[in-house]
């Protein structure tokens, strides 16, 4: 068995186990379901008596578990018809329900059983309870959760826990959660004034101070110089808009993360969930020929998107997310060069963050709910097909994914791995067929003749949000020189030297050096703990050594002393580190 399917099974099977433990605790609990995730398993449950299970409940379940592990408990799957799985179910509603969805789709049902308990299961699963390494686990957490994730249903208690094929694996594990916590952005959000949210605004709607600004102005200044580069044109779009335009794009009947509308001059207004249609029309308004294809149009705007409080978090889930988004219109023969073009852009960006370990995900459509999407079945066969061609001949990792498409095409997700290996997905390209079609875009070919043009989307950040937040996780706010909001902090040594430092001061400010002078009464020590703390990249300290020959002696974050210098020399010095993107 391949290690990953070892893995998937063992967690599988723990969920199970999780849910036979809280049986023995509370035989009346009704059962929601237990599926694999990312590092673990979680497993949802109603208890008979209404309860959160506890700290020491959660102890006392992982301790029934780990004995389990101990025993020679069999797992065993079979196929049932759907009356016996009502048999087997009778006092577990909500498994119920889903025999009954199963039943009237035809899907086979089947049922995996441990000693005497039946679970409504696919598999896979290990073949024994004794397989399962006791130290491999623990139980972590509760949360709330609709069933089937819809606000109108019951909140079930959802019960967490992490597993791995070893108890060194999970310890690991553990270990960078801990990290996770030194490095949370919301955490260092606050602490170095970057951004905030404010319940009288709302949730999701993060304000951003002027050193968050800063930082987010140099992201998206970075992105913005690397598509001049590329022949990219710059347009502006509204945020609010006509329903009518979201009819014709298939936003309204496929997309469920609308505002309510506003009602203006009789007509329905939305404020934009996405930017696509409107660069649609605007490449509609004007004539073209196959001369002047590619016509790359990009910008970076601010969309409103209706997510779930429950699913809300910092940066990284918004409601207000500013996307450096680029639709490009193109014959088909450019599709691969038009790709590539923003391939070799994604590489050149991630480089200036350090960011390297990465894989592509090539997103498909549902091939088995083809009424999620727009398109016939030729269309989008081209369209994977294509995509698949191109991100093989970079040689790159890649894997493909069923159900991960946008509604009107396939796509590439970019998977990048932080400093502590953890997983986000960034940059996306997605190929379009169908939203040409909608929108009647043409372009007059060789011919004479009007034809549709291809649209590839893209967007290099994602949203600009979502990647602060990576960012200041992946460098636990110690941002590299050219992206710090405060590049130098100055801090003369007594009232004696406040003269000099704003000579200094004055300087960098001339050469485009990001500075702050702390000239406070509070001691020379205190001051550099705060600039520390504030992870500023060079500190100097101005007395009368400097005062009296002109120059600055430097202090960098990483603790190395840079020699005596004069600020011209200091300032050649920064300018190379920055003009390079110097990572340290």
């Amino acid at each position: 068995m391949k290690s990953e399917n070892k893995l998937h099974n063992l967690r599988h099977s723990l969920a199970h186990l999780l849910a036979m433990a809280v049986l023995e605790k509370d035989p009346k609990a009704k059962l929601g379901i237990g599926p694999v995730i990312d590092n673990g398993f979680y497993y949802d449950f109603e208890f008979s008596n209404g309860y959160t299970p506890s700290p020491e409940d959660l102890k006392s379940f992982e301790k029934a578990m780990k004995k389990m592990t101990n025993k020679d408990i069999p797992f065993v799957g079979s196929d049932v018809s759907a009356d016996e799985a009502k048999k087997i179910f009778v006092n577990q509603p909500y498994k119920l329900e889903l025999i009954n969805a199963l039943e009237k789709s035809g899907e086979k049902i089947s049922i995996y059983t441990s000693g005497t308990f039946s679970d409504l299961c696919k598999g896979g699963h290990i073949e024994n309870t004794k397989d399962i390494p006791a130290d491999a686990f623990t139980i972590t957490h509760t949360a709330g959760a609709y069933w089937r994730g819809d606000e109108k249903n019951p909140m079930l208690t959802r019960i967490y826990g992490l597993a791995f094929e070893s108890g060194e694996e999970l310890d690991a594990y553990k270990e960078q959660l801990e990290e996770a916590k030194k490095r949370d952005h919301r955490k260092l959000g606050k602490e170095l004034e970057l951004f905030t949210i404010i319940d009288e605004i709302g949730a999701g709607l993060p304000l951003f101070y002027p050193k968050g600004t800063i930082l987010r102005k140099m992201i998206e200044d970075f992105i913005s110089e690397l598509q001049k580069k590329r022949g990219y044109q710059d347009i502006w779009i509204p945020h609010i808009t006509k329903g009518t335009l979201y009819e014709i794009s298939g936003h309204l009947d496929k997309y469920d993360a609308m505002y309510t509308p506003m009602k203006i001059d009789d007509y329905d207004y939305y404020v934009k969930p996405m930017n696509c249609p409107h660069f649609m029309m605007l490449y509609k308004t004007l004539p073209h020929s196959y001369r002047e294809l590619p016509v790359r149009y990009t910008c970076t705007t601010t969309n409103y998107r209706y997510e779930k409080s429950g699913e809300l978090s910092g940066l990284t889930r918004v409601r207000s997310l500013t996307q450096d988004d680029c639709h490009v219109f193109a014959r088909p023969d450019q599709i691969e060069t038009e790709i590539d073009l923003m391939l070799d852009m994604i590489k050149e960006v991630y480089a200036g963050f350090g960011l390297s370990d990465f894989y592509v995900r090539i997103s498909l459509r549902d091939s088995k709910n083809k009424k999620k999407y727009i398109g016939g079945d030729d269309v989008w066969s081209t369209a994977e097909n294509a995509l698949r061609a191109i991100v093989k001949k970079t040689g790159w990792k890649y894997e493909e994914a069923e159900d991960e498409a946008a509604f009107y095409g396939p796509k590439l997700d970019f998977m990048f791995k932080d400093a502590i290996r953890r997983q986000w997905q960034l940059s996306t390209i997605q190929l379009d067929f169908n939203l040409p079609e909608r929108f009647e875009l043409d372009y007059v070919n060789e011919l004479n003749e009007k034809v549709r043009p291809v649209v590839i989307h893209r967007a290099v950040l994602g949203s600009t949000e979502r990647f602060m937040g990576v960012m200041i996780e992946h460098f636990a706010g110690a941002f590299p020189l050219w992206l710090s909001p405060v590049q130098v902090k100055i801090l003369p040594i007594s009232e004696k030297f406040a003269e000099y430092a704003e000579k200094v001061q004055k300087g960098l400010m001339e050469a485009d050096i990001r500075i702050e002078l702390d000239d406070s009464n509070e001691s020379l020590g205190k001051r550099i703990r705060v600039a520390k703390t504030e992870k500023v990249p060079y500190v100097l300290v101005l007395g009368e050594k400097e005062t009296e020959t002109n120059t600055i002696t430097a202090e960098r974050r990483d603790g190395a002393h840079i020699d005596t210098l004069s600020l011209a020399d200091f300032v050649t010095q920064i300018k190379k580190e920055v003009d390079s993107k110097d990572i340290w």
